[in-house]
């Protein structure tokens, strides 16, 4: 790690879905936004199966190479302080574009870093992400009352797609840390 490198705290709420799901993760200030998509999606559980995109103050980040019909600022040369510098900023991650999965992430905090610490990391978490292609935040609202109601008419359909159990209150901090080992 780089002498003097800030570490930002960033609180990432999945937007439009209750109870929240949530993260708190620390990242160093010049990470790039490629490598905080990275980050994002093992810290929320997601696969990485889908285009991605950042909204910060009307600007997007993200692939340059994908073809969108807007600008596009390139994610790999954007660093994260280049975009967000004071506590209390905020900016949009989305992922999925047809499910529409919206991120708020909020930087909570600049903090230096701590000797022998391992840098990204999850501090702390709330509630299991829901499953990929579940319909975004309304189709895992009918997702959830159809799993724990067996008088759904759905209910077995849910159950056979998510391989019979799916607890929505799940969260391993440990084993989301030992993902985040592997990212370089």
């Amino acid at each position: 790690m780089k002498p003097h490198t800030e570490i930002y705290q960033l609180k990432v709420t999945l937007r439009h879905v209750k109870p929240p799901v949530w993260r708190r993760i620390q990242v160093q200030g010049d990470t790039t936004l490629h490598k905080l998509h990275q980050v994002l999606q093992i810290a929320m559980g997601w696969t990485d199966s889908h285009m991605h995109q950042f909204v910060v103050d009307g600007v997007f980040y993200g692939q340059t190479d994908v073809g969108f019909d807007f600008d596009v600022v390139s994610e790999r040369r954007t660093r994260l302080h280049d975009v967000v510098s004071d506590v209390k900023d905020r900016f949009i991650y989305e992922y999925d574009f047809g499910d529409g999965w919206e991120h708020e992430i909020l930087l909570e905090d600049i903090l230096q870093p701590v000797p022998r610490t391992r840098y990204p990391r999850s501090i702390k978490g709330k509630r299991n992400c829901p499953p990929e292609d579940v319909g975004g935040p309304w189709g895992y609202a009918e997702f959830l009352e159809a799993i724990q109601n067996e008088d759904h008419p759905n209910h077995e359909a849910h159950l056979e797609w998510i391989g019979d159990s799916f607890d929505p209150e799940a969260f391993d901090l440990g084993m989301v840390n030992d993902y985040l080992k592997q990212v370089r």
